[in-house]
């Protein structure tokens, strides 16, 4: 039977000889230039996060740029308002601004138009010449005898006409010993002439032969096609109308509508410009007395022409000086108008056309401007073309 092996609990031990000490090899001497471990650490860290790290590292210098300069610029400058008047009066000083007039003409302009009304030329007539002479007769010609009198007209008129007859060939016994005067040219073209008269009879005629004209007065464009607004006595009576835009078209225009009781008249142009404008219409229930407004026309023909003052008056009325028409419910106002501005717009100051010239008060007869003048309102103008712009 095998013997069970027992353990002794002492605790000391056995000393081993040098002899019988085995071969170890000593551990490896410690690199005193070799880094931490907590540095090596870090490094690969870095090296794991670069891309990170530098993009964090770079926007935090841009803050701390941005930081720095908020500190260190000067601190902005608050205006107050002594500055902002400072400069406003500058600028007014300095500074030609256009008036109320300029601009309200300035935008009213692309919508004048000037018309001329023609008439076919008559001849005049001998027997009203005649009438005429029997109806000036005084009263110390009666009792005379007229067959007498006509005999003695005729001698004198016989011996008239021989006593001019000898002056003229006087004159000219005495022109044919004189030499010509230097600058003056004997064979004188006489084509210049008629050229001059041919442009003063077309002025006159407008372009119809056989025509003359009858008046001039103003227009307002009020619809792009061509449509015209003007006073209904400009055109009345002409057989033929023309109108001239502000660009120097001119055309034939025809009435297309009328309203008497408020002096307007409705014309439609055959042609127009490319470029035409409408004006732009606005209603007179907020218009009061002393408001701004300029007559845009052509005052005896000339212009386009603009006159500016205010509203004088409301809802007036105007008895022509003939008595034949009385108007209503009218705008009174103190800008210059005169024979031409009729059917001419009156705008405000942001050239919006208010009303439609048809007459000036004038107790006298010599037809020029004393201060009072009269438009319709742009209510009852829309009403003649049909519409209501409001």
């Amino acid at each position: 039977m095998k013997k069970v092996a027992l353990y002794s609990s002492s605790t000391r031990t056995r000393k081993a000889k040098p002899d019988d000490a085995p071969d170890l090899v000593p551990p490896p001497a410690a690199d005193p230039a070799a880094p931490p471990a907590k540095a090596s650490r870090i490094g690969n860290f870095y090296r794991r996060f670069e891309k990170p790290i530098l993009v964090a590292a770079g926007a935090l210098f841009a803050v701390a740029l941005v930081l720095t300069y908020a500190r260190t610029r000067p601190a902005a400058y608050e205006l107050t308002q002594k500055d902002i008047d400072a400069a406003v009066l500058h600028t007014l000083e300095n500074t030609n601004l256009p008036s109320m007039a300029t601009k309200a003409a300035a935008a009213i302009a692309p919508s004048v138009v000037r018309v001329t009304g023609y008439s076919p030329e008559k001849d005049d007539d001998p027997k009203a010449d005649k009438g005429k002479g029997d109806d000036k007769g005084s009263a110390d010609d009666k009792g005379k005898d007229p067959a007498k009198d006509a005999g003695k007209d005729k001698g004198k008129a016989a011996a008239k006409d021989k006593a001019s007859a000898k002056d003229r060939l006087s004159r000219n016994d005495a022109g044919k010993d004189k030499p010509a005067e230097p600058g003056k040219d004997k064979d004188k073209d006489p084509s210049a002439d008629k050229d001059v008269d041919k442009d003063k009879q077309a002025e006159r005629n407008g372009g119809f032969p056989g025509y003359r004209s009858t008046g001039v007065g103003t227009g307002v464009v009020i619809v792009d096609k061509g449509v015209i607004l003007t006073n209904l006595h400009v055109v009345a009576g002409a057989d033929k109308i023309k109108v001239r835009f502000f660009d120097g078209m001119e055309t034939e225009a025809t009435i297309i509508g009328a309203r008497p009781e408020h002096d307007l008249a409705v014309l439609q142009a055959k042609a127009i410009p490319d470029d035409l404008q409408a004006a732009t219409l606005r209603s007179t229930a907020d218009l009061q007395v002393g408001d701004q407004v300029v007559a845009v026309g052509f005052p005896f023909g000339i212009g386009p022409s603009a006159s500016a003052g205010v509203v004088s008056g409301l809802k007036r009325e105007y008895h022509s000086p003939e008595g034949k028409r009385v108007l209503t419910n009218l705008i009174q106002f103190d800008a210059a108008a005169n024979p031409g501005n009729s059917g001419g717009p009156l705008v405000t100051a942001d050239g919006e056309v208010v009303g439609i010239v048809t007459g000036i008060l004038n107790p006298t007869s010599q037809r020029v401007f004393i201060g009072i003048g009269f438009a319709v309102p742009i209510e009852n103008a829309a009403a003649a073309v049909g519409m209501s712009p409001f």
